[in-house]
């Protein structure tokens, strides 16, 4: 295929995953919809009305793991012992096990395994619409505006989709899916760069060291930030949306995975700019604001470590550190000129 062929297919392959990835995000939100809904606090008692067997007569029960009604019995009981009568009495309220909120009705675990497929396939129209730009241009692609929000939304899902593996956070899917879907329009619709060459600065082995840490973090901090937002968003009482406390540790560990790599790719980019332009840093705006938002994760981090902070002023402080992040990302390449002239937005 030749270069204009292989760019066609690049745009082609943006707009599948725009769709895929907003179909994914309707079903995702069938699911949050239609799902059981769950209880805001972190050890929350379980719903009145729920009763746990205790035995008739027993001094002293031994205490009963969460979500496990059928194993108690007296703490002197001994193998071979008549099983004890039970009652319908009340225990003292224990916390929700952590797997209830995967109890849905078929229909919403249909939509949600429905919504995985999906944005599965959305990812791969994601990639191929990176490789193949990536083949019409013959360097790596992420040299201007457009390019580097593509990417970045590719690295959000697949930050999100990475941690589906591992743990069941489909609660985000349709937070992230619509993040990523807007992310790829506003690419089109606004950034949008023919394919070709990059500015003579940008053509250097350093883009693929400097520009793929940085595109790895923030899709992982992307993914901590609508965490955050979703936290704030909801309530202590019953809610269709994730516990905070869980919301607060998707979060906390994204921002651990990123901290580092952010970390590396400003250093990265320090050496870069002494290759490219003779000095390790020159207060350009880019520079300034990557290194701002370097500062505000490093606080986040260091409250949550060395002062206990926890909770809303954690969070509020994380979304802070992410409104730098956008501001850098994208805000400074708009408003602002520099040296890294690589957004080509007039």
């Amino acid at each position: 295929m030749s270069a204009e062929q292989l760019a066609e297919l690049s745009d082609l392959f943006v707009v599948a995953a725009v769709l895929l990835y907003v179909v994914a995000m309707v079903f995702f939100a069938v699911e949050l919809a239609f799902g059981r809904a769950r209880q805001g606090r972190a050890g929350s008692a379980r719903p009145a009305g729920v009763k746990q067997p205790v035995a008739v007569g027993a001094s002293e029960a031994a205490a009963v793991p969460d979500g496990d009604t059928l194993s108690a019995r007296p703490r002197d009981a001994r193998p071979g012992d008549a099983t004890p009568e039970w009652t319908g009495a009340e225990t003292p309220a224990t916390p929700l096990p952590a797997d209830s909120r995967d109890e849905k009705p078929g229909g919403a675990a249909k939509a949600g395994t429905t919504a995985l497929v999906l944005a599965w396939l959305g990812w791969a129209a994601n990639l191929g619409a990176i490789i193949t730009r990536g083949l019409a241009v013959d360097r790596w692609p992420w040299g201007n505006m457009y390019e580097f929000v593509v990417a970045i939304c590719f690295a959000a899902v697949t930050a999100f989709l990475g941690t589906q593996i591992r743990h069941n956070v489909r609660f985000l899917g349709a937070f992230v899916m619509v993040t990523s879907a807007l992310g790829l329009g506003l690419a089109v619709k606004v950034f949008y760069t023919a394919a070709g060459p990059v500015v003579p600065a940008l053509d250097s082995y350093w883009i693929a060291i400097h520009v793929s840490a940085a595109i790895i973090a923030s899709g992982l901090l992307t993914l901590a930030g609508v965490s955050g937002v979703l936290y704030l968003v909801r309530g202590d009482g019953l809610s269709r949306l994730p516990s905070r406390a869980d919301l607060e540790k998707v979060a906390h560990r994204a921002i651990v995975f990123a901290f580092p790599l952010w970390t590396f790719a400003v250093i990265a980019g320090a050496l870069w700019a002494d290759r490219a332009w003779g000095r390790y840093w020159g207060w350009d705006p880019k520079e300034v604001w990557s290194f701002i938002t370097w500062v505000a994760y490093a606080a986040y981090l260091h409250a949550k470590v060395t002062a206990g902070w926890k909770g809303r002023s954690a969070t509020i402080v994380q979304l802070v550190a992410f409104g730098c992040l956008l501001f850098n990302l994208i805000g400074v390449n708009i408003f602002i000129d520099g040296l890294h002239s690589y957004a080509d937005v007039d």
